[in-house]
């Protein structure tokens, strides 16, 4: 029971905090430009066709919304066929080591806030109580709540959203592209790789003090209460598979409280997977399915390839309403 609750939260902290302060980190990053320098626009797709310099044979890229409503997820013909003509499935972790106790061991021991720090030494009682109002609301069973005082902020703001259902992936109201990915990848007995550890995931969230982690907390669960559904409209956005209109979605935003940490939430990231992408591509055609957050603005995996001279084609263009 106990590993099923850290593998959630860990699911949905890269599936909502990776997909939002991607969007975010970008949008801060853009205003941060030259503004007399034009970007050209990239087309409407989530799926790229990445061909060019040494590559015998191409590989593919996906951009990827962690979880998503079951009535929304859809794969195309084309990215099935993408994925049919790929010799391994390259994820930002490789999704086989949460089979791996080792790993889920380090999940749970990092979850947790460190020298049994709870929730209520960072916030104020209004806060706290504003808070845990907030996640008693979801369902969580009483059981539960006594460990969620432990758990570091930033996991905990994947439950801000009302649309963000603490027990989808059980119940199969929601959908993670990754897992569904992986299970593809197992019947067709694929390689399957990832472009960071499971510990190095973790270790970003670890670079943001606690303090700030739980303002992030309380300012996701206020805009929600006050009709602010930031998710729904990334999802909506992401649906359309306009990837550098995700860059642009929090650009009038003040950035939830996470200024100062572009760098490390996607900037780094970004230029780390380049030399990893080529070498895997060198040796053999890779599916690469990462969150679209990662593939547009200037820093983002599209245009840093092209950069080292690879021609990356847009496979399944959506067209503009």
């Amino acid at each position: 029971m106990m590993k099923k609750i850290f593998i959630t939260l860990f699911l949905f902290v890269i599936a909502f905090n990776f997909s939002t302060a991607q969007v975010m980190m970008e949008a801060v990053e853009t205003t941060k430009a030259d503004t007399n320098q034009t970007v050209e626009k990239l087309e409407k797709s989530l799926l790229w066709e990445i061909s060019g310099k040494e590559l015998v044979k191409p590989s593919f890229l996906y951009g990827t919304i962690h979880i998503i409503n079951k009535d929304d997820f859809v794969l195309t013909d084309e990215t099935k066929t993408a994925f049919d003509k790929s010799e391994r499935i390259t994820f930002e972790i490789n999704m086989e080591e949460l089979n791996n106790f080792t790993v889920i061991f380090t999940i749970m021991s990092k979850v947790l806030m460190p020298d049994n720090i709870t929730l209520k030494e960072l916030l104020s009682e209004e806060e706290y109580t504003f808070v845990k109002g907030k996640l008693s609301e979801l369902g969580f069973p009483a059981i539960m709540m006594g460990m969620l005082e432990r758990v570091k902020p930033m996991f905990l703001t994947t439950f801000a959203s009302t649309d963000m259902d603490p027990n989808g992936l059980q119940n199969g109201s929601m959908v993670s592209y990754e897992m569904e990915f992986m299970k593809m990848a197992q019947e067709m007995e694929k390689e399957m790789g990832g472009l960071e550890t499971v510990e190095y995931q973790i270790s970003i969230f670890d670079s943001i003090p606690l303090k700030d982690q739980a303002q992030m907390l309380v300012e996701s669960m206020k805009a929600e209460s006050e009709g602010s559904n930031q998710l729904k409209e990334m999802v909506e956005i992401y649906l359309s598979e306009d990837i550098d209109g995700m860059q642009q979605m929090f650009k009038e935003e003040e950035g939830g409280g996470i200024e100062g940490f572009e760098d490390v939430l996607l900037i780094n990231r970004n230029h780390n997977w380049i030399p990893i992408m080529q070498e895997m591509m060198k040796e053999k055609p890779t599916f690469f399915a990462v969150g679209a957050g990662h593939l547009g603005g200037e820093h983002g995996v599209i245009r840093l390839l092209r950069k080292e001279g690879y021609t990356l084609k847009p496979l399944h263009i959506k067209p503009s309403k």
